[in-house]
């Protein structure tokens, strides 16, 4: 152990599309919407994270909120890089010291990302003072973070809904063996609602309320065994212009959502279908596993189970599925050492 490694700092990032979360000691220190506010004038960032993001929607002319990254990938150079700093900036335990320490940093990318786009995950990280970036695909650190044993010559299934898009992926013997990336995820729901609301209701309502109703009682399937009480939503009328509240029920946006899921299961099916007999035989013994925040959705498990014929189980905690396999992936360097990419 040099002097360097006394100085350097290990640090795991989800950097996904909706949140970032960050673990730094085995715990997660960072978790906070991927959002940043920006004013016009100056240029400067005002806010980051659950600041900035209750100001989305309800900015004037010279503040600007933008969600850096799209579909899991850095859209704003610029608004990412400063996000990932002034986040790393607030971990508690790097507060106290005086100058910023090196970083050796495992973040975990998207499965279908692109060279370039992968290129500018890692220069992000460099100039974070990243001394030391391994990068690792999302099915994979969901599995780790899931509990499975990806070392195993076993097949497993991974179905990872985020919030820009939705990863599924075979692994075995350490390795992604097929897998598709298709861009509908919670980004996705909740514009359905809002359109939905908006065709249905006559209501048109804001992003942040869209989510809240999601969360509260999105819904997959329309025959739930506990079902959530009806929400009352505020919006806009679009015939009298006068704000207005609705009752929605969770029944209507499982409807909302039907054809979003639909490619969903779709895609699930095409996995499936790709997958060789020997690792399909496996999944049948093991079925799928889902995580993300999208695997939240109420009684989505059943639909998915019921569409494949296959168990469906969801991760404990399943926003965290990912940082957590990410950091586990950091702490074991030498064992997981191939599946990262230097």
């Amino acid at each position: 152990m040099g002097f360097f490694d006394f100085m350097t700092e290990d640090i795991a990032i989800d950097l996904g599309t909706a949140n970032t979360l960050i673990i730094h000691n085995d715990k997660v220190v960072i978790d906070s919407p991927s959002i940043v506010a920006r004013d016009r004038i100056t240029g400067k960032i005002i806010a980051v994270g659950k600041e900035a993001n209750m100001m989305q929607g309800k900015t004037h002319e010279n503040i600007k909120t933008i969600r850096p990254l799209k579909d899991g990938v850095i859209a704003d150079f610029d608004a990412s890089e400063k996000m990932l700093q002034m986040f790393i900036k607030s971990i508690p335990a790097l507060k106290k010291k005086l100058f910023t320490p090196a970083l050796r940093l495992v973040i975990c990318i998207p499965s279908g990302i692109t060279e370039v786009e992968m290129r500018a995950v890692k220069e992000s990280a460099e100039r974070v003072n990243g001394k030391e970036v391994y990068l690792i695909h999302e099915p994979m650190a969901a599995a780790i973070g899931i509990g499975i044993d990806i070392m195993q010559p076993k097949g497993n299934m991974i179905v990872d809904i985020g919030g820009g898009t939705t990863e599924i992926a075979v692994i075995a013997l350490a390795g992604i063996v097929c897998d598709k990336s298709v861009k509908i995820a919670g980004d996705v729901f909740t514009n359905d609602i809002i359109y939905y609301m908006r065709t249905q209701h006559n209501l048109f309502v804001g992003e942040t309320t869209a989510e809240k109703i999601k969360i509260q009682i999105g819904a997959a399937i329309e025959d739930l065994e506990s079902s959530p009480e009806d929400m009352s939503v505020q919006g806009r009328d679009l015939l009298t212009g006068k704000p207005k509240q609705v009752d929605v029920s969770y029944r209507e946006i499982a409807k909302a959502l039907d054809k979003s899921i639909q490619r969903i299961e779709d895609a699930i099916m095409e996995t499936l279908s790709q997958t060789p007999p020997e690792l399909a035989a496996d999944i049948y013994n093991t079925g799928i596993y889902l995580a993300g925040g999208g695997s939240m959705l109420r009684g989505l498990d059943k639909r998915i189970s019921l569409k494949t014929d296959l168990p469906v189980y969801i991760a404990e905690d399943p926003l965290r599925a990912v940082v957590r396999g990410t950091g586990m992936a950091l702490k074991n360097l030498a064992k997981y050492k191939n599946i990262l990419i230097k």
